[in-house]
């Protein structure tokens, strides 16, 4: 945690170079580079540097898409990237004189940054992707055209208040769908195998929380806005930002009449349509460059978006401090990179180290630091024997070495026994609230152990009590909860 910063979980990136290639073969960013090429030292554009007519057939036809209704368009996108980011620098002519828009007013040549697609680093590389990514986000926050041309007055200003379009408020938005698909990836529930339902995309952005039925007026408005992100992600998939299966023209062509796109929402305010009717809604998905370009935005913004990795030079403390609030996917992955930059005995003994203590967060940090230590083999033995009489560390430590099998490893005491138990539930607590898993592991112990509560409020544990509270709550039998209920209240009586 950053102070007041908001934290994302961490996410798993590729490495710069296979970011920086897949960027380059990004079709708009590709077609961007090739007209700058095709530019040279020298071609006549029109007033602000955009091609000409006849210049966008020839363009579409060196990309490939001559024979495509829509190749020319598609040319003038890619030719306005290469201007934004540099690919292409215009200069207007002295001599230039207002005209018509097919008349040429200067020239455009190869720009300084076409040498950093061959020779710049993947780091340049990304950088000038970047770039080109913010020109396309703000392109597609901007309103429609034509919509901008209804609402032009009479002294050709346009009328915001009359498009009903705050430009803040539109680039909020977009950003705000980007960052539930980040935070949706991250936590392992979307990528390009499993793709987010536009209309489950969009409710999240407009559905309140706290709202068991969505009435009509949001219903439209998830509606409105699942259309707006349609848009706006067919404009973003070239980028290569997202992975993109547009919404069924056929149900885009029923929305002006019949509102089907409506009666899928509805159906969503309790759960999705069927999986074969959702994606004809609309699927999209966070590309790995996408996750790159969403991170990059929000460290630019000042959110902690941490990537796996990045605790590997810290120490055995702030590792374990991270690990709990990792999803699961991640956690193994970012121990196993902590420990390849160390010898498996050092290890061991700073993770043991970090591991004590009596506050809150303790127990969450030994099961870390147990879940880490799983991960070494028999060179760690001699720094778990080390610990075998520590009070904290001796239960885990005998649990590593009958994993490892282990000999002459010393019986536990009832004692400690008691308090690994206690220690655990409350680093599950922690991790997971009143879970299946706890209910089902709180059920065995007291089955277990005839005895068990008796037992278990005597142990000299910060979170016996509320461990104990715990299972009065989890206990299914009515008897073993009021007895659980009953030591709670002796171990709060005893501190």
């Amino acid at each position: 945690m950053s102070g007041d910063r908001p934290t994302m979980p961490p996410v798993r990136l590729p490495s710069d170079a296979e970011l920086a290639r897949d960027a380059l073969s990004a079709p708009l960013f590709s077609r961007a580079v090739q007209l700058a090429r095709w530019a040279g030292e020298g071609t006549p554009v029109g007033a602000g540097g955009e091609l000409l007519s006849g210049q966008l057939a020839d363009a579409a036809g060196l990309l490939g898409m001559a024979d495509e209704e829509d190749g020319p368009a598609y040319a003038a996108e890619a030719w306005q990237l290469a201007l934004d980011t540099g690919l292409v620098e215009f200069t207007e002519s002295e001599d230039a004189e207002e005209g018509g828009s097919d008349e040429p007013s200067g020239t455009a040549v190869a720009g300084e940054e076409l040498a950093t697609v061959t020779s710049g680093s993947p780091q340049d590389v990304l950088d000038l992707w970047l770039g080109g990514l913010e020109t396309v986000l703000a392109d597609a926050a901007a309103p429609d055209l034509a919509d901008l041309v209804d609402q032009l007055s009479e002294d050709g200003e346009i009328d915001l208040d009359a498009l009903d379009w705050n430009p803040e408020d539109e680039a909020d938005f977009l950003d705000g769908v980007l960052g539930n698909l980040y935070l949706l990836t991250a936590l392992g529930e979307g990528a390009a195998d499993r793709p987010v339902p536009l209309p489950a995309l969009a409710a999240s952005m407009i559905v309140p929380d706290d709202m068991d039925e969505p009435t009509d007026d949001i219903l439209e408005e998830v509606s409105d806005a699942m259309m707006r992100l349609d848009d706006q992600f067919r404009m973003l998939a070239p980028t290569g930002l997202v992975a993109y299966q547009p919404v069924d023209e056929a149900l885009i062509e029923e929305v002006d009449g019949e509102g089907r796109i409506r009666e899928s929402v509805d159906g969503l305010a309790s759960e999705l349509p069927e999986e074969e009717d959702v994606t004809r809604y609309g699927m999209v998905a966070l590309t790995p460059l996408g996750l790159f370009g969403v991170r990059a935005r929000m460290l630019d913004a000042g959110v902690d978006a941490p990537a796996v990795g990045d605790l590997a030079e810290e120490d055995a403390a702030t590792l374990l401090a991270a690990l709990p609030g990792h999803p699961a996917h991640t956690t193994r992955t970012e121990a196993e990179l902590w420990l390849a930059r160390r010898e498996p005995a050092g290890a061991a003994r700073e993770l043991l180290a970090a591991a004590h203590g009596n506050d809150a967060d303790a127990p969450s940090r030994r099961l870390a630091c147990q879940q880490t230590l799983a991960l070494l083999g028999a060179e760690a033995e001699p720094a778990l024997r080390e610990v075998l009489d520590d009070p904290q560390l001796g239960g885990l430590a005998r649990v590593w070495l009958a994993e490892h099998g282990a000999t002459d490893v010393p019986e536990p005491g009832e004692e400690m026994v008691f308090w690994l138990t206690i220690d655990t539930i409350a680093a599950q607590l922690a991790a997971d609230g009143d879970s299946e898993e706890l209910r089902a592991l709180v059920e065995g112990l007291v089955g277990g152990h005839s005895g068990f509560f008796d037992a278990a409020w005597r142990v000299d544990h910060p979170a016996t009590a509320e461990v104990l509270e715990a299972m009065g709550r989890l206990h299914p039998d009515k008897k073993a909860a009021k007895e659980a209920r009953k030591a709670a209240f002796k171990a709060r009586s005893r501190h």
